[in-house]
Parts: structure tokens; C-alpha cells; sequence
């Protein structure tokens, strides 16, 4: 059943009805290959008039649509190939060359259909930024309450939205606490908490408890619709694509007709001029651009990239600025918890799996980010009792006989030295904190924020290597976190407190100066999306409403699949122009053979046949991989990327534990600074340095042919060597300790350099290690060791 509503209706083109329908093309494939194949077989058997009438209505056949393909052109400003086509296939039926005119139809009627297989686009009406916009809302009226369709909402109105209700309009917090995700709009996944008072946008969901809003703005006026209004705009302005072959024409097509004017001229006969243009058809520039294109959007889908049309690829190949949005793109899109800070009398990995277990049944982003750093840890949790969650403040369990608080605290925060440190890295890495709180005693701090793509740096470089030469990044988060992102991935312009509209603005600003590429993944990005001279969505969790606008889906959840997207495109563009060129050049040699009489229409036309075949088997090479995804390793790579990539997930976790150890020393070198210095080496000993060795004989050997060659790896393994010597120095300094009793002061100065370099070298090496090495195993890699990997273990 259709609904008749007029928010569900399709918003079509005024243009629409006048497009050639998809399939038409194919249909007249059929008929001029029927066509060609009825006159061959006629000829052969000796009914040679049948055979004439065959080939010419072959003619005939592509001839219509011809004519109204260049009238259009005309219409649009611009004289394509086609008109070349159009003036052989006259030419063949005037002077009787009703041969070379079938196969002239055959050769345009082939190069349409895979140029409408090359350009279908998919549907862009932006339908599910329709469907999130909700129908209808609760009004309240005095003790009573009413739903009402969202048009009836008027300015004043007081609202009552439940808990995973989207906001219908925009308007103000009159009751309660509203704790709302705004991913929708600014693609942020941290939940904000609006207090009364505050302003709450249309759009955004209430991912707490009900509250009650108070209407500033009708639907038509807020500002969801507003978005879906931007996109559409932004839609609609996009500019249409230029044929790579009506480029080429520009120049192809006067030459041509002059050649064959001059034929006509010199010979006085118009067989020689139709033999001109018969070979001067270009076959070359109508079917080598469709099928490198077509080849090239085959070999992408195969790498998860879903290009919706052959223009978006040869966009994509000639693109020189490239627009990003942070979170989802070159952020993970999930907060990670990056450390547990606690107090100077508690245990980082008990403080943890405490706060787990208390989070083990809320359903906020902050605790399942908990949760799982716990688990990584192999830590034991509890099944929580007593569980009370209090939106916008966090979550209060009993574990065990603890009494466990875990979120924002209720009262002013803690005021001693550690709890100041908590607040200045918070504020020095961008990152949230949920504070732990013990039986009323505060004792640690967890922080969490939103990490980069492991394979964020070495897609962009990967990037820039293919041609781009600048990358913006636009984001709706604040200035610090943005401008951190962009100065670790070497960024060229960075711009903060972007609204969809600012970054609408932004994009068409860098459309002008360059063919400008725009990865999103939100609901907030697809008027920008639409905006950009080629759209990317990052559609394996991204939002469908930014997959509706963009003209690309990356569907995997992997950033390098536009690098590899990217590199297809430029060579499937490379062939397309190379297999242009080479068919037009032998098509000049024939035109000069046809100008001095010695080819026949009928000739030119099979001799255009053989060069055709050459340049789409040419062209076909574009389903080839090339250089595009060619760093992938075998099954037993895959395994030791992936067992070692776990093991860094546990050992980062446990790196604080050096700082945090310096920090003690520096503070107060007690004996009791003893201790944790000996946990700090034996954390070395029985976790680091296996690791690293393990690295070194298993991973690294693996690794040398797909990085091409054993030197790749090098300076690793030169910092692997650093690690052990700071290792080794510090197992020194223990020995010395637990012969004085404690840390002598001449020992204070090289200890603390020590626990700091190799702080700084075990995170920089990690870093290193997961954006350069483990980012080459694909996502479902085996989790089983194959048995290569079994047999040499």
C-alpha cells in the first residue's frame, strides 16, 4: 500500500521525461546486429538486394536516435562525435555503401549501450533523510496529550518527546534533563546533554529519559528541513558531465570533415568522402572510454567501492582537492577508552574491570567503550546489582560488596594532584572522562575519545601519491580535536564548528577553484556530498541518507578503499585516453588512405572493425588490478597481522603503567617507587620483548615481499633495538635499587629518561607498526592460524 502523504511522494526532474530510457540502447544493439547479421546471410546466399534492404534499415535504425542524440548536444552548446557518426551513416546510404553503414550502426549503437551501463546512476532523491524526519509528535495541552502530525506544530507548542524519539522541530528544554545524540547533524557520536533552557535542533534523537520541549520553529522552519532542503539544492546545481569522447572531438570532428571535404574536392567523387568519414567514425572515442570505464567500475566493486556511474569515476581520476569529514571518516566513529588514570593507591586493572562490570548493562557509548577495553585486557568482570543508570550523569551498581559509581560526578570533582592531571590530559588529548567512584571514594578516571583510523595516514598518503594535492578537513567538532586530526595526517586546511550549511559553502568554494572529491558519512554531510564534483560515503556504518547523496559507497568500513577507488579510476582514465589515442591515430592513417582513394567504404568500415577490437581489448585491461590493492598478503600474513595487531591492544593498555611509574619517581624516589619500577620490568621482560622478538622473527620476514623487500622493515627493526637496549638499562637500574634499598638520587635523572623514552618509543612504534603494517590484513581475516602458521609455530 502507497502512502499518499505528500512527504513520501518522489521529487523528479522537469527534465526527466525527455532522457533516453535505460535499455533502449540495448534494444537498438539488437536490432542493428540482427540487421547486420540478416544481410550477411542473405549475401552469402546470393540475395543480394535482401541483403541491401537489410543493412540499410540496420542504418536507418541507428540513424534516428543518432539525429536526436546530436540535436541535443547542439542544444547543451556542444557538436559531439556523434555528429561524425550521424554524417557516415547519411553518406553510406546516399552512395549505396549499405555494408559499411550496418556496421557503422553496430559500432554507435554498442558504444551507447555501454556508455548508459557506464553513467546509470542510482537513485538520489535522498529518501532516507525522508524517512528519519518523523510524522508526528506529542503535543501537550494542560494534563493532556495529543499526537499530531508534525505540520500541525506551531510556534509555543509544548512537546513531550520520549526516550528514542527524534526532535520534530527546533525549540527549547522547558522539563528534565535532555541527553540527545546530534550524530545526525553533526555527525558527532559523543552524546551532549541540553539542560532547561538550552536549544535543541530538529533531527537529533533523545537517547535519555522524556523531557519536554517547547516549539521555536514549524517543521518547514527547522532545521532538519533545512538540510534536506540544502541537499536537494546543492543536488540540483551539480553540473552535468562532459563525455571524455566529446572532449577529444573538439578537435577530432574539423579535422575529419575537412579531410573529407578535401577528398570531395580533389576526386570529385562523394564515395571518397563517405570512405573518409566512414573511417573518421569514432569508433575509438565511442567505445574505449565505456568500456576502461565499465572495466574500471567492475574491478572496484570487487574492492567494496560501489561507483555509481562512469562520469563519478572520471571525475574521481581527475580530482585534485579532496574534502573530509573527522568523525566516521578518519575517525573510528566509536570512543575507545585510551587510559584509566587512578589514584596513587589503587590499580589501574582493578580500578578497570570494577567500572565494567558496574557498565556491563547500559546501553551508553561511553560504557560499551569501557566494557570493551576491559575485555581486551582479559580482565574479570561481575554481574552488576542494584543497577541505577541517571541519564546525563552515568551509571550506579554494587559489584561484589562495592558500591560502584561510573560517569560524570554529581558533586565538583575531585581536587587532588592526580585528579588535575585527568582534567589537563583530558583537555590536552580532546577526550571525555567518566569518573570511578568506590564505596563514595573517588579513585580513577577513565578517558575516552574518538581514535583515528588505523589506515587513515597511509590512505592519505597513498592519496596525495595519486594526484591529490590538497585535503581540507570540515567538521562539526571543536577546534582542538580537528586541529590535533589534521596536524597528525599532515592536513592542508582545517575548519571547526562547520554546520551542514558552512560545509555545503566550504565545498562549493573549493569546487570552483578545482574538481574536488567529499568524504562523509553522515546525515550532516550529504548536502555537501551532493555539493562536491564527487561524493564519497562511507557506507559500511555511515548514515543511508549520505549514501543516498554521494555518487561513491565505500562498503567496507575501511578508509583505504578510496585510495584504491582513486587509483582505479586514474587508470582506467589512463587507458580510456590511451585507447583513444591509438584508435585515432590509425584512424588518421586510414583517413589518409581513404583521401588518396585506395579505401572503399565497405573496406574502411571492416578496417575500423579491427581497430575497434584492438582498442576494447586494450580498454579491457582496466579489470586488471594494476597497482590498486596490490600490496595484499597471503593467509598466514593475514593470521600474524592480526595475532600481533591483538597483542598491541593489550600491551598499549598497559604503557600508562611507565609513565605513571616515572611520574612517582619524579615526584618522591622512595623505596616504595621500588616496586612499581619492578612491575614497569616485568611488564618489559614477560610482554614487551617477546612481543617485539616475535615481531622480529615471525611478522617482519612475512612482510618483505608484499612491501618489496626485506629493507622496508629496516628502521623497526632499529627501533626494536632501541627498546631493548632502554630495557636493558632499566633492569640495571633495578639491580642498583634492590641492592641500596632504594633509588639513589644519581639514579633519579637517567631513570626517568629512561621510563619516558621508552614511553614515547613504544607508543610512536605501535603507531608505526598499525598505520604502516597491520592495516594491509582485509577485514575477516582468519582468526585461526593456517597451517603454515601451525606447522612453524
Amino acid at each position: 500500500m502507497q502512502a499518499s502523504a505528500p512527504d513520501g511522494q518522489r521529487h523528479w526532474s522537469p527534465h526527466a521525461l525527455g532522457r533516453w530510457i535505460p535499455g533502449r540502447e540495448a534494444l537498438l544493439l539488437v536490432l542493428t546486429a540482427v540487421a547486420l547479421g540478416t544481410g550477411l546471410i542473405a549475401a552469402a546466399a546470393g540475395a543480394v538486394a535482401l541483403a541491401h534492404v537489410a543493412w540499410a534499415a540496420g542504418a536507418v535504425a541507428a540513424l534516428v536516435p543518432s539525429v536526436a542524440w546530436v540535436v541535443s548536444g547542439l542544444r547543451s552548446g556542444r557538436a559531439g562525435v556523434d555528429l561524425l557518426a550521424v554524417l557516415a551513416l547519411v553518406g553510406t546510404l546516399l552512395v549505396g555503401e549499405y555494408v559499411a553503414g550496418a556496421l557503422i550502426a553496430v559500432m554507435v549503437a554498442t558504444g551507447r549501450t555501454l556508455e548508459q551501463a557506464a553513467q546509470r546512476r542510482a537513485s538520489r532523491d535522498l529518501r532516507a533523510l525522508l524517512e528519519h524526519a518523523p510524522r508526528s509528535a506529542r503535543r501537550r495541552t494542560g494534563d493532556h496529550v495529543e499526537s499530531v502530525p508534525v505540520a500541525a506544530i506551531g510556534q509555543a507548542d509544548l512537546l513531550v518527546i520520549g526516550p528514542g524519539e527524534v526532535v520534530p522541530v527546533d525549540g527549547r528544554v522547558v522539563d528534565g534533563l535532555a541527553v540527545l545524540d546530534e550524530a545526525v547533524l553533526t555527525g558527532e557520536s559523543q552524546l551532549v546533554e541540553r539542560a532547561v533552557g538550552d536549544p535543541v535542533r530538529s533531527g537529533v534523537v533523545n537517547a535519555g529519559s522524556a523531557f519536554e520541549l517547547r516549539a521555536e520553529a514549524t517543521a518547514e522552519q527547522s532545521t532538519y528541513a533545512g538540510i534536506v532542503r540544502l541537499a536537494q539544492e546543492a543536488g540540483a546545481a551539480t553540473a552535468p558531465v562532459v563525455r571524455l569522447a566529446d572532449r577529444y572531438a573538439t578537435w577530432f570532428l574539423p579535422l575529419a570533415l575537412l579531410m573529407a571535404a578535401g577528398a570531395w574536392a580533389l576526386s570529385g567523387s562523394a564515395v571518397r568522402a563517405v570512405a573518409v568519414l566512414v573511417v573518421a567514425t569514432p569508433c575509438p572515442l565511442l567505445l574505449a572510454a565505456p568500456v576502461a570505464i565499465v572495466s574500471g567500475l567492475s574491478r572496484a566493486s570487487r574492492l567494496g567501492v560501489v561507483i555509481r556511474s562512469g562520469g563519478a569515476l572520471e571525475n574521481l581520476g581527475r580530482a585534485r582537492t579532496l574534502v573530509m569529514d573527522k568523525t566516521g571518516t578518519l575517525t573510528t566513529g566509536r570512543p575507545a577508552m585510551v587510559e584509566m588514570v587512578t589514584a596513587p593507591d589503587r590499580r589501574a586493572a582493578d580500578v578497570l574491570a570494577l567500572a565494567a562490570s558496574a557498565d556491563l548493562y547500559s546501553p551508553h557509548v561511553l560504557a560499551a567503550s569501557i566494557v570493551t577495553a576491559a575485555r581486551r585486557q582479559g580482565l574479570p568482570l561481575v554481574l552488576p546489582r542494584d543497577v541505577v543508570e541517571q541519564p546525563g550523569y552515568g551509571v550506579t551498581a554494587r559489584v561484589g560488596e562495592r558500591l560502584v559509581e561510573v560517569g560524570r560526578r554529581a558533586g565538583p570533582p575531585p581536587q587532588a594532584a592526580w585528579a588535575r592531571t585527568v582534567h589537563n590530559r583530558a583537555a590536552l588529548d580532546g577526550a571525555a572522562i567518566a569518573w570511578v567512584t568506590v564505596d563514595g571514594q573517588v579513585c580513577g578516571a577513565a578517558l575516552l575519545r574518538d581514535p583515528p583510523r588505523r589506515d587513515a595516514a597511509r590512505t592519505l598518503r597513498r592519496l596525495r601519491a595519486a594526484g591529490l594535492h590538497r585535503l581540507v578537513l570540515l567538521t562539526g567538532d571543536r577546534p582542538e580535536p580537528a586541529r590535533q586530526i589534521a596536524t597528525m595526517l599532515g592536513l592542508d586546511d582545517v575548519r571547526a564548528e562547520q554546520s551542514p550549511a558552512d560545509k555545503v559553502a566550504a565545498v562549493r568554494a573549493e569546487r570552483e577553484r578545482d574538481i574536488t572529491v567529499m568524504v562523509g558519512d553522515g546525515v550532516n554531510d550529504a548536502p555537501a556530498l551532493a555539493a562536491a564534483t564527487v561524493g564519497v560515503a562511507m557506507g559500511a556504518r555511515g548514515a543511508t541518507a549520505a549514501s543516498e547523496s554521494a555518487d561513491i559507497v565505500l562498503t567496507v568500513d575501511r578508509l583505504d578503499a578510496l585510495a584504491d577507488a582513486m587509483e582505479i579510476a586514474r587508470r582506467a582514465r589512463r587507458i580510456a585516453v590511451q585507447s583513444a589515442a591509438a584508435g585515432m591515430g590509425l584512424s588518421l592513417i586510414a583517413m589518409a588512405f581513404a583521401v588518396a582513394g585506395l579505401l572503399p567504404p565497405a573496406m574502411g568500415a571492416l578496417l575500423q572493425e579491427g581497430i575497434d577490437v584492438a582498442v576494447i581489448l586494450n580498454a579491457l585491461r582496466s579489470l586488471g588490478a594494476g597497482r590498486a590493492g596490490a600490496r595484499r598478503v597471503n593467509p598466514a600474513t593475514e593470521f600474524l597481522l592480526r595475532r600481533f595487531s591483538a597483542e598491541h591492544e593489550t600491551l598499549s593498555a598497559a604503557l600508562p603503567l611507565l609513565r605513571d611509574t616515572a611520574d612517582l619517581i619524579a615526584s618522591r624516589a622512595t623505596p616504595a617507587a621500588i616496586e612499581p619500577l619492578r612491575r614497569v620490568h616485568r611488564l618489559l621482560t614477560d610482554e614487551v620483548l617477546p612481543h617485539e622478538h616475535a615481531e622480529e622473527a615471525q611478522l617482519y620476514p612475512a612482510l618483505a615481499a608484499p612491501l618489496g623487500g626485506p629493507g622496508a622493515t629496516a628502521t623497526m627493526s632499529r627501533t626494536h633495538a632501541e627498546i631493548d637496549r632502554l630495557a636493558a638499562r632499566l633492569g640495571v637500574h633495578l639491580r642498583l635499587a634492590d641492592a641500596a634499598g632504594k633509588i639513589d638520587d644519581d639514579q633519579v635523572e637517567d631513570v626517568l629518561a629512561t621510563l619516558y623514552g621508552l614511553h614515547a618509543v613504544l607508543r610512536l612504534h605501535f603507531a608505526q607498526e598499525e598505520e604502516n603494517y597491520f592495516t594491509l590484513a582485509r577485514d575477516g581475516a582468519p582468526v585461526e592460524p593456517p597451517d603454515a602458521v601451525r606447522e612453524s609455530g
